[in-house]
């Protein structure tokens, strides 16, 4: 997305103004998250990555370095979210809104609400969450 702001505000479609980016990962192996918090340029390799948002699994990011540069860059930041959490918000969405949202979509809306909780997002700010799949690929976990 942060590429894609660039290329907008090339074609003159938008200003140069840029919104916070914030990485979400699972808690248990969130290198990003660890590398962000530590100043880090790189994250380490997690050997054996396991989560129920298996589109989170990802031990090694290969733009690990572009990632913690963006969210240092755009005043963002990282956050780890638990598999209860994200399957318990999954299933807090299913209900309220009809939507089934995937784990990784629901480990969004989780860090959402911590963010908004411990007041790194403030009330009345303009948010976007990603949701990059569909609950109905991981019958098995809910």
């Amino acid at each position: 997305m942060w590429k894609a702001f660039e290329e907008i505000e090339t074609l003159g479609w938008i200003a140069k103004k840029r919104p916070r980016m914030f990485a979400v990962q699972a808690a248990g192996f969130a290198r990003i998250v660890r590398a962000f918090q530590a100043g880090e340029k790189e994250a380490a390799e997690f050997a054996n990555a396991r989560t129920v948002a298996s589109g989170l699994r990802v031990p090694k990011a290969i733009g690990d370095f572009l990632i913690l540069n963006i969210l240092g860059e755009s005043n963002g930041g990282a956050i780890a979210v638990g598999a209860e959490e994200m399957i318990r918000v999954a299933r807090e969405i299913g209900a309220k809104a009809g939507l089934f949202f995937c784990p990784k979509g629901a480990a969004c809306f989780a860090a959402f609400n911590l963010l908004r909780r411990n007041k790194a997002i403030a009330s009345g700010e303009r948010v976007v969450i990603f949701n990059t799949g569909s609950g109905i690929k991981y019958l098995e976990v809910y």
